[in-house]
């Protein structure tokens, strides 16, 4: 599996890993009673293996969510709410038998099972979804969108990139952005593709002077009333 480039390491929390690796345990622990096949002591060649994994992954989560995650925009203590979240979540994604494989790219895919607000600037493939209003009155657009977008390759078709996709899923092309015009009855209509979130953001202040997308968007914020799901 591809992995996003390594970010540059920066200081952990302990309390945060420390959440995360027993949070992780649980889930993992509570899966193996309920199935049978997952033995955890025998998948890992003991549990001292198991235990290593555990931490490797809290600490790889950690060191990722240290570069993306935006905190301020968090709305919850960090180490609380990942004791409470992180290991289901995480089994989401990967095996209870298969920490081992726990990638850069499953930390992303965490991070949106979550619902974490991450800092959308070209680094990660984190789906956005952002609208402004139009400053412009004579227009017949009350706001302006931003999405993300990707082509499905088996008949090129157009899809929006949210949430609920799978960031990396081979059926699919790398995101870009589509710009729409928001009409008083709520439907987008399609103005025009970028290949990045600044461009889009350029065109869309050619259209309608002033108007107010953020420099740096980000996937979700404690305000938008989507919390963590697993």
């Amino acid at each position: 599996m591809a992995s996003e480039a390594e970010p540059l390491r920066v200081e952990l929390d302990p309390a945060a890993v420390l959440a995360l690796a027993l949070s992780l345990r649980d889930a993992c622990e509570q899966a193996a009673a309920r199935e049978p096949r997952w033995n955890l002591s025998e998948s890992y060649n003991g549990f001292d293996q198991f235990m290593r994994e555990l931490m490797r992954v809290a600490n790889l989560f950690e060191g990722w969510a240290c570069d993306h995650v935006v905190f301020d925009a968090l709305g919850e203590v960090w180490p609380y709410l990942m004791e409470d979240k992180f290991g289901d979540a995480c089994l989401k994604c990967v095996l209870p038998d298969a920490l081992a494989g726990f990638d850069h790219n499953d930390c992303l895919r965490v991070a949106l099972r979550l619902r974490l607000p991450l800092q959308a600037d070209g680094e990660l493939r984190a789906p956005i979804d952002v609208r402004a209003p139009n400053p412009v009155a004579s227009s017949a657009f009350r706001e302006l969108r931003i999405q993300t977008i990707r082509n499905e390759f088996d008949d090129n078709s157009v899809v929006p990139f949210t949430v609920d996709d799978d960031p990396f899923d081979v059926e699919f092309g790398a995101p870009y952005f589509a710009l729409y015009g928001v009409g008083d009855d709520g439907l987008s209509e399609h103005i025009a593709d970028r290949d990045s979130y600044a461009e889009a953001v350029k065109l869309a202040h050619k259209l309608a002077p002033g108007i107010g997308f953020p420099t740096q968007p980000f996937t979700f914020s404690a305000r938008s009333g989507r919390g963590p799901t697993v």
